[in-house]
């Protein structure tokens, strides 16, 4: 059978793309390079459009731990518990400080204001900044109208807070540190970068994007497992995309590791950019001037994920480990220096007989490499960070399973372990994501598309990037 077009990698984005172009009634194969699924956790918001015009809103699964974030507070006793209820949160944070319990419900009300403005830019594609065409200056006019019905306030707000560190915009607004650190570590997420860097504040309103008022992390959906079971594209499994085959300027065909080609006259990259542009496509096709702005994307992979099988059921759905932005910042001091973090920052949700931890920051390429010694101290330490909150919970602890960002490079083929393919750098976002010049999913290669999360609007909005692409390769435009 041959096919409209090849789809390389099956992941959110990917999927998403594959199936709106199956439902414009293009033949759809989708290659994905491992042969079976492993069991890990995908956090991302699924935007509405994104899932009304996939039809599955009925099917689609949210899942976020209640209360999304319990963190220990210093006295060993007391926990700090943040829920998707504004008003439970507000009463958990009275027992830390009256006064930043009186000021949650304005802080939720208006970083919920500033994250709807960014929702709608994500759906759009990024903004063409030197832009005459009557269609797109419409849309911006419409999103600027938004903003300006937002009032003075939240004008004011999203000009002042997009590039300040996240933790001078939480001193603004509250006192307890470990409620500053467990909103500021949101700011951070998937970054190279402390809490005092400028540009975090953004980062913390982009996790906050598809939420809930008052919450601050993406939840967990099945998106994935979803369109993987659904009908109307190919999906073949074992098929490592070696070369993208170019001739005359156009991607014609991609090669797999055994040698044999496929040709489409669409080729859609759900790899990083710089996996494909420089790893995939055949070399000679770019100019040096757009060969050096993709190598010099920043995708610096700073996280870890270690899962903990255990006797029994998990002690709980949500833990927090970091005490202050002081502790946040200085784990990020170590990772810019090259080590692991000695007190790294751990997130941890708990499910059955299993406990997930995002920890960060730990390096690529620690010194020694990670072998087993390394692996097995990065495990030790999250269980001994964790129980804390949780006593006894070595003695439940069968194995510890670590995913350091060396093993999500060698394994799904992200550059440097970085998630979100390129960091959140206010650098890296809008009509510069990936690379200024080429943040419409289009590339200088004729045929060749990118939609993964190096491209606009970026990682943890599952689907998103794989939805605005196919606009664009199908000549639509987002509404």
């Amino acid at each position: 059978m041959s096919h409209d077009v090849l789809v390389i990698g099956a992941g959110a984005n990917t999927l998403v793309a594959a199936h709106l172009l199956a439902k414009a009634g293009r033949r759809v194969l989708v290659l994905e390079q491992r042969d079976v699924e492993e069991d890990l956790p995908e956090p991302g918001v699924v935007l509405g459009p994104v899932a009304a015009e996939l039809g599955i809103t009925q099917e689609l699964i949210v899942d976020h731990p209640e209360p999304w974030l319990s963190a220990p507070a210093g006295d060993g006793v007391f926990m700090l518990e943040l829920f998707r209820d504004p008003a439970r949160s507000a009463a958990s944070i009275a027992r830390l400080s009256q006064n930043d319990a009186a000021q949650w419900p304005a802080f939720c009300r208006r970083m919920h204001a500033l994250a709807t403005v960014l929702e709608d830019l994500s759906l759009l594609p990024a903004p063409d900044i030197d832009t005459t065409n009557p269609g797109e200056l419409f849309q911006l006019a419409r999103l600027g109208l938004k903003v300006r019905r937002l009032g003075k306030e939240s004008m004011i707000d999203l000009l002042r807070i997009m590039p300040m560190p996240v933790a001078d915009l939480l001193d603004e607004w509250f006192e307890s540190d470990v409620l500053k650190a467990a909103l500021a570590a949101g700011g951070v997420m998937h970054l190279c970068q402390g809490p005092n860097s400028g540009g975090t504040a953004f980062v913390m309103l982009h996790h906050h994007i598809g939420c809930e008022p008052g919450v601050f992390r993406p939840p967990h959906t099945n998106l994935r497992q979803l369109l993987l079971a659904r009908p109307g594209i190919e999906v073949r499994r074992g098929a490592r995309v070696e070369r993208i085959v170019v001739s005359g300027g156009r991607a014609v065909a991609v090669r797999l590791g055994g040698g044999e080609e496929i040709r489409a006259g669409t080729i859609v990259s759900g790899a990083d950019p710089r996996a494909t542009m420089l790893g995939m496509l055949e070399p000679g096709w770019l100019a040096p001037e757009y060969s050096l702005a993709v190598r010099n994307v920043r995708c610096r992979g700073v996280v870890a994920r270690v899962t903990l099988h255990l006797e029994g059921l998990a002690p709980f759905e949500s833990a927090f480990v970091g005490a202050s932005m002081d502790h946040l910042e200085r784990a990020y001091d170590d990772a810019k220096h090259g080590r692991m973090s000695a007190a790294p920052w751990i997130e941890a949700r708990g499910s059955g007989n299993r406990i997930d931890a995002h920890v960060q920051y730990v390096p690529v390429s620690p010194e020694g490499g990670w072998n087993e010694d390394a692996r097995r101290r990065l495990g030790a330490s999250v269980v001994n960070a964790l129980a804390v909150q949780a006593p006894g919970l070595a003695d439940q602890v069968r194995s510890a399973e670590v995913w350091a960002p060396a093993d999500y490079q060698s394994h799904f083929g992200l550059t440097e372990g970085q998630a979100y393919h390129a960091e959140l750098g206010l650098d890296q976002i809008l009509f510069m994501r990936p690379v200024a010049g080429w943040a419409r999913y289009r590339t200088p290669i004729a045929g060749l598309y990118l939609c993964g999360a190096g491209t606009h609007p970026g990682g943890a909005l599952a689907g998103a990037s794989g939805r605005n692409a196919a606009k664009a390769i199908l000549g639509e435009r987002p509404s």
